[in-house]
């Protein structure tokens, strides 16, 4: 398996290698040559298979450069009850990825599901892939006898995903970047609380995520500085961390079916485009999809897309703090991949668009050929506001006796609104309700519980170092804290 730039002027690598580069060299990102394709009799073969030994089947698929033995054995390790199922208790608690039902399949009409995908150890949906990401790396760099230095950039749940699976990681170093003051208190106190000597906090001063990505973008658009430094990627543009959401589809299909010929529809609640893009790979390989239902916030510029063909990304002033913070994104990282394929995996073209991106522009796609092929990848969307918000977190409450977190609740919302009738609508739960503590007490005049393991956390002292939006200034941090 080779990996190609969806900008096509990077040479195809192995997985191994783009693992440890992130963006290609061409400014870029990787995708395999081929989706690989999944048979009935495999999907058959799978369906009652551990988390663990799921993963490893799938990601087979996409690395042949780690031994199959060494790559089992990191599935097993990553995808363990201790990591991933200590923090709930009751039905299902030690399933890695539970499926809730809210409306059981009945009458002809398809069921309505939760995919609990936030059990891991910072309750972000995030944890499924970087947790094995970690690991990952660990290997890989070992074997290499390399260390690394990974940048990043996060809007709330990236980051503490991030640090938390790297944090002892021999020969990792991780330098994570948020906007400042832009998170929520649990959110920032999970990053900046971990006092790792190999984890550095960078609060971006007066901006939103979007700045810190570029930084980020402009940092690996620098070859030489990237060589030196070993820099490398962990946010969704890291093609590793798309491949290992693909799993938590196959699972939750299973779940919710129980043949291989039936469709489901898959809800997400949609920032950068990682997430659900994940499910786009899942259905090219075989995956009976019936629909990909894709929620924004307010923060719309995906919806917009899928409505009018029209790829506007947001400036800055126009870019809104909203109460499902992983999500005020105005340019959607992961976007370029689909439209890869939209447009027949044709670089020239995807060069030409975002060259204009790039310069801070848009393109439109809508009477062109690649905006009639929409509609075979079968994904709608819809936006979510705050009464929204609020509104479907009572609802949740009430109708189910289930709390919900903010982003889940605009995924739930818009799941509502694009429901299909005859077959099953599975809601990918983003994150716990703890995470987001004052929407759920104007929501419900209550307090989410907080996980035992996590009380006090934002009591504990932080540790951060707040810059401005200056990608020289990054780079002479990390310069100075590289070590050797």
């Amino acid at each position: 398996m080779r990996y190609i730039s969806t900008r096509g002027l990077a040479p195809a690598l192995p997985f191994c290698d783009i693992l440890l580069g992130g963006l290609a060299p061409d400014g870029g990102l990787y995708l395999p040559e081929t989706y690989p394709r999944v048979t009935r009799a495999e999907m058959e073969e799978w369906r009652t298979l551990p988390y663990g030994e799921l993963a490893f089947r799938i990601l087979s698929k996409f690395i042949d450069d780690i031994p199959a033995e060494d790559l089992h054995a990191i599935c097993l390790k990553t995808y363990t009850p201790e990591v991933y199922c200590n923090v709930r208790e009751g039905e299902n608690a030690q399933e890695i990825v539970p499926l809730r039902w809210l409306e059981p399949n009945q009458n002809g009409r398809g069921g309505l599901a939760l995919l609990e995908l936030s059990n891991g150890p910072t309750l972000a949906f995030k944890d499924m892939a970087m947790q094995l990401l970690g690991n990952l790396f660990e290997y890989v760099l070992a074997k290499r006898g390399e260390t690394l230095n990974i940048l990043g950039a996060t809007s709330g749940d990236t980051g503490s995903a991030a640090e938390y699976a790297m944090r002892g990681k021999k020969g990792v170093r991780v330098f994570m970047l948020s906007p400042e003051g832009k998170m929520s208190a649990f959110q920032r106190a999970q990053m900046y609380s971990l006092q790792d000597a190999n984890i550095f906090n960078i609060a971006i001063r007066g901006g939103m995520f979007d700045e810190a990505q570029d930084i980020v973008k402009a940092v690996s658009n620098d070859a030489e500085f990237k060589a030196k430094y070993k820099i490398g990627a962990v946010n969704s543009i890291n093609w590793a961390r798309v491949a290992a959401q693909v799993v938590y589809y196959f699972k939750g299909y299973f779940a919710a079916t129980e043949r291989n010929d039936q469709r489901v529809a898959f809800a997400v609640p949609s920032g950068n485009f990682g997430n659900i893009c994940a499910g786009h790979i899942a259905r090219q390989m075989g995956l009976p999809i019936g629909k990909l239902i894709l929620a924004t916030n307010e923060n719309d510029v995906l919806d917009e897309f899928f409505r009018t063909g029209v790829y506007r990304p947001r400036r800055l002033d126009e870019t809104v703090v909203t109460s499902s913070p992983s999500m005020d994104i105005s340019k959607a990282s992961n976007f370029e991949r689909f439209v890869f394929d939209l447009v027949g995996r044709d670089p020239a073209m995807v060069r030409e668009l975002w060259a204009e991106v790039d310069k801070g522009g848009s393109f439109d796609l809508k009477g062109t050929e690649p905006w009639y092929a929409l509609a075979d990848y079968r994904m709608v969307s819809g936006s979510s506001r705050h009464p929204d918000r609020l509104a479907t977190i009572r609802d949740a409450w009430k109708r189910y006796n289930v709390l919900i977190d903010t982003h889940t609740a605009d995924g739930l919302k818009v799941a509502r609104d694009h429901r299909a009738v005859e077959i099953p609508t599975v809601v990918l739960e983003t994150a716990q309700a703890a995470k987001f503590a004052d929407t759920i007490r104007e929501a419900l005049n209550r307090d989410p519980d907080i996980p035992a393991k996590l009380a006090g956390l934002e009591l504990l002292p932080q540790r951060v170092q707040s810059m401005d939006p200056d990608a020289a200034a990054v780079k002479a941090y990390i310069a100075a804290n590289a070590g050797a």
